[in-house]
């Protein structure tokens, strides 16, 4: 699976992982939730954690990770776009300028820390290569996708790196 999740949903009490599973109601259903049932809710104004409940309980929990294993620094919390500033900026520009080595369509920039057109131009040609939408703002899925082709052309994970 090429996306990585950080929410997950807990019980109090309960150690071991909540299994979830996808229903879109036609080729897979799941006893007691169908994708029609919580649209329906979400239609009504219902948020996940309220679906979630309705079907399950309300002693049930969407947490998130604060890190993920396997990733050199895990997301802010935030997308990052022009305007933005600090230590996970730099981390983004080191790891683009590290992929553009292997990828020279994209764009090197100055790690200083300071999203500006320059990184916004490199995250939008990143974006292209990698089949994301080009919007050159470095949302979740951008983000993670940046540290995975990160990890693969530095091989950061394999011993001995």
């Amino acid at each position: 699976m090429d996306t990585i999740f950080a929410n997950y949903l807990s019980r109090p009490g309960v150690l071991q992982p909540i299994l979830t599973s996808y229903c879109d109601g036609q080729r897979v259903t799941c006893a007691g939730l169908s994708q029609w049932g919580s649209k329906y809710l979400g239609d009504q104004g219902y948020s996940p954690i309220e679906i979630i409940r309705y079907y399950y309980g309300n002693d049930m929990y969407i947490n998130t990770a604060t890190t993920i294993s396997g990733v050199p620094s895990s997301y802010p919390g935030y997308a990052l776009n022009i305007g933005a500033s600090g230590e996970k900026v730099r981390q983004l520009q080191t790891q683009i300028n590290r992929i553009a080595r292997n990828f020279p369509a994209i764009p090197t920039v100055t790690a200083d820390g300071i999203y500006g057109p320059g990184t916004a131009e490199a995250v939008r040609v990143f974006q292209g290569v990698f089949n994301l939408p080009q919007t050159g703002v470095t949302d979740y899925a951008t983000w993670y996708e940046i540290s995975e082709v990160y990890v693969g052309v530095s091989r950061i994970a394999e011993p001995g790196s």
